[in-house]
Order: C-alpha cells, then structure tokens, then sequence
C-alpha cells in the first residue's frame, strides 16, 4: 500500500511534479490485487473489456498510479478517492474534495504518467515513439498547415522525431483544455525553432484561448518515449516541472 507514514510531499504553486513509472515495475499478483481494491466497479468493467493481459494491465496501473500520487499530497488512503469526468471525458477528482489540486495522466506501451500541479490547467502526453505510425500520412490529415510545411522541410531522417514533437505537444494542450478532440488539431500550431529552444503556439482566434497563457516543456525519459507537458500560467511566472519516478511509490 501506500507508505502512511510517509510524511505529505509539499507542491510548492512555482511547480508541477511529473510521476513517471514503467507498468513492468507493478506487474505482480499481490499488487494486482491490492490495486483492484482501489478501484470502482465501473472501472473494473472497463479493465475487464480490455482483450490483451498487457492493456488490463496498463489501464490498473494507471488507476493505481493516479491514486497512489494524489496520496502523497492529501492525506487520503488511496482507495478512497472518487473521480468524475468533465463533458469531454477528462477524469477530474469527485471525492474526496481537495479544490487546489489538478492532475492529468497519459499512457503509453512501456511508460505511464500522471502530472499535478495547484490551481491551474494541466497537461501530459506520453508517446512511444517505436510505435508503428506513418508519421507523414498522420501530419497530412491532422497537423496545421504551418507544422506540416515545416515536416516537409525537415531531412527525412528528423521527421519521425519532429511529429512526435508535435503530437505529444497538441495532445497534452487539448488535455489541459479539458476538451479532447472537441478542439480541432490543426486549429493551433507549435513553432519548434526558436533560438531558445522553448515551443510556442499559435491559437487560432475560433478556439478563445491566448497563446500567452501557456507553458510547454518537453522531456524524453527513455530513448523510446516522448512526453509533453502543458500547463496554464498563472500570475507567478512559469513553473518547474520536477521529475519523479514512482516505482517507489509503493512499499
């Protein structure tokens, strides 16, 4: 279970802690079964409409993951907590009630995630970028016009990395914008060229946002993942984003 002795870790409002955990390092039957006592009925329905063991797998790490971090910063057991989901499907906390903390997960083959931060929009893409995909096909049917000219000026040799720059970058914004795919994808284009090497985005003026607004920061963990992260600004300037990694996280 989660170590109850271990004191709360503080969220200071200057920072978002990134969770990272690869699902191997929770693939055991003791644990399995300490995680299905987390989780809700409904949750198990889900899991269990999942073909493969590997995606049952995955999914309850997931749902442990989540409950397992927020643990850490509220002094909740970790089956306790209730989650809902917002009118485009993004999980938010039902229960028990703790308004400054937001968090957002993503999964991948091989890495999930689970970022939280206080009182402001959040979110995460992870990607396995072994993953089978024609990255030029995907660029051309999703991708804004500025990011896919930019693919087709790349060396053919950069361009399987560049998408999965720019994927990781518009999922984790449309997640932090709690609305999904309800947000077009080539409504707003990340430039990666800047000397500073920071991502930008454009907004297009349909979708009411301002580009100012937001924070994006790029990782790569393993050599096979990419992962993204968008977080809303607030008045305090822009947050650090500190790793953990939660293998560690049970005992």
């Amino acid at each position: 279970m989660v170590d109850a002795a271990a004191p709360l870790l503080a969220l200071p409002p200057d920072e978002a802690h990134l969770w990272l955990l690869d699902p191997s390092a929770w693939d055991d039957p003791s644990l399995a079964a300490r995680f299905r006592a987390w989780i809700t009925p409904a949750e198990t329905a889900r899991m269990e409409r999942y073909v493969f063991a590997r995606h049952r797998h995955e999914y309850l790490a997931t749902r442990a993951l989540c409950r397992a971090v927020l643990s850490r910063y509220v002094a909740v057991d970790a089956n306790a907590w209730r989650f809902v989901s917002n009118a485009w499907g993004r999980p938010e906390v039902a229960s028990p009630v703790a308004p400054w903390l937001r968090f957002n997960l993503s999964n991948a083959d091989g890495l999930l995630a689970c970022l939280v931060a206080r009182e402001r929009d959040v979110g995460v893409d992870v990607e396995d970028t072994a993953r089978r995909v024609d990255t030029q096909a995907m660029a051309s049917q999703v991708f804004a016009p500025a990011e896919v000219a930019a693919l087709r000026n790349l060396n053919p040799a950069e361009h399987r990395a560049r998408f999965f720059h720019y994927w990781t970058l518009k999922e984790a914004y449309i997640k932090a914008r709690g609305m999904g795919l309800a947000l077009p994808l080539d409504g707003f284009a990340f430039d990666l060229d800047a000397s500073d090497g920071v991502p930008r985005i454009a907004i297009d003026s349909s979708l009411c946002d301002d580009a100012a607004g937001w924070q994006f920061v790029q990782l790569r963990p393993t050599p096979r993942h990419q992962v993204a992260v968008a977080l809303r600004r607030g008045s305090d300037g822009d947050l650090r984003v500190v790793v953990h990694a939660a293998a560690d996280l049970l005992r």
